[in-house]
């Protein structure tokens, strides 16, 4: 097989080859692990690698020689009105349990079948029913003309802004239905997006020179090495940081302030789940403290069976506390618990119950108990799960960090 090695078809060489394995690695962790994620996350780094790939075969003699250069011109490679999908899908996987790619999802691949179905009806006029390259007469590969390519760019910068959204509503959700918010607001997630938004900024800041300056081969080359830097970047930290979500829900994309369809969560550590009093429920995300003088329901006999149960009960002290469990215990619903704590409180779930963490925490330290155990021990016992979880918290709830407010203290 014909393949010139220099500087720049080795150097796309290394990050193809890469690719490849962390996409047949992917794909099997994600039969392993059943986590739908890394599937998509496969998906996502072949098409980045199949993006590469002219530049890098160009280089390496292909498109000087035949039949390397038919194979070239009419083999589709240039996926990028696939790429913005798959990622939107990925994130999707990444939050969402409950999320299936059924029915009407198949909608966000119909570019990709689009794009597909040109090239077959190129190849099968040039080279089937003409016998000539008509269409492809002068050369030029279509992956490369503006017909393929703005439509491409169109799509990846509107599943972003998508996918962006979707983070942003899971994170608001996440405060608003668990105690442990800080565990499942992913940096990785955050991460995976800025490098996307790279990718995408790259692409209109080429597209930009394009048009002022004239780009040869050689300069377009730096774009695709730049691009393969940053899937190979997202190949190796997607691979190393599994998501694992437990919250289902469905959120309105378009909706200023949408409802959160919301699933109970799967048991964890073999524990039992507490009895389920719906499995599903609406939750309206916004800003807590809005009291709704047309509440239908008695909202001081319900803020007294909260009180009961998280605080005199201590169910703050379980680290894993969420508002469907805690619906569960009152025998009511989440939605209805939410605008209590919402309206009755001022404060979302997550630091409502935090709250009364952290004073625990500090009548302990009042007691003078760090003489016998650790700081961070007395933390785990109020409920905090984690050591940044309990600085954040007791930062956000006295201003101070736990240190600082030891030493006030003596």
């Amino acid at each position: 097989m014909l393949f010139y090695f220099g500087f720049y078809s080795s150097l796309l060489l290394i990050f193809f080859v890469h690719g490849l394995v962390y996409a047949a690695i992917c794909m099997r962790k994600s039969r392993v692990t059943e986590n739908k994620s890394f599937a998509w996350l496969a998906l996502y780094l072949l098409l980045s690698v199949l993006f590469i790939t002219p530049w890098m075969l160009g280089f390496a003699g292909w498109y000087d020689e035949q039949p390397y250069r038919d194979i070239l011109l009419y083999t589709p490679t240039h996926f990028s009105w696939a790429i913005g999908p798959v990622m939107f899908i990925y994130v999707q996987c990444l939050f969402n349990p409950s999320y299936r790619f059924k029915g009407k999802q198949w909608w966000h691949l119909a570019p990709l079948g689009l794009y597909l179905l040109i090239h077959l009806f190129i190849f099968l006029h040039d080279r089937i029913f003409k016998a000539e390259p008509l269409l492809l007469a002068a050369g030029v590969d279509p992956d490369f003309t503006d017909f393929n390519q703005l439509p491409g760019l169109f799509s990846m910068i509107v599943y972003f802004v998508l996918a962006l959204r979707y983070y942003k509503l899971y994170r608001q959700l996440m405060v608003q239905v668990v105690s442990y918010a800080d565990m499942l607001l992913f940096t990785w997630v955050r991460n995976f997006l800025l490098a996307f938004l790279s990718f995408v900024v790259l692409t209109l800041l080429f597209g930009i020179l394009g048009l002022l300056f004239e780009v040869n081969y050689t300069g377009s080359w730096w774009y695709y090495l730049s691009f393969a830097i940053i899937f190979y970047y997202i190949a190796i930290n997607g691979y190393s940081n599994p998501v694992e979500t437990t919250v289902a829900f469905q959120p309105n994309l378009l909706s200023y302030r949408p409802a959160i369809l919301l699933g109970m969560p799967k048991a964890r550590d073999n524990r039992e789940e507490p009895p389920a009093v719906e499995d599903i429920d609406f939750i309206e995300i916004g800003k807590p403290g809005n009291t709704n003088p047309d509440i239908d329901f008695p909202l001081d006999s319900w803020k007294e069976k909260v009180i009961e149960q998280v605080v005199t009960q201590k169910g703050y002290e379980d680290p894993e506390l969420s508002l469907m469990g805690l619906a569960a215990m009152l025998k009511t619903n989440p939605s209805l618990l939410s605008k209590v704590i919402n309206q009755g409180f001022g404060k979302n779930f997550n630091d409502f119950v935090n709250h009364y963490r952290v004073a625990s925490l500090q009548n302990k330290l009042r007691n003078g108990e760090q003489q016998h155990q650790t700081l961070l021990s007395l933390a785990f016992e109020c409920g905090f799960n984690s050591k940044a979880t309990f600085n954040r918290a007791f930062q956000k709830h006295t201003g101070v960090s736990p240190r600082e407010w030891m030493k006030t203290l003596s």
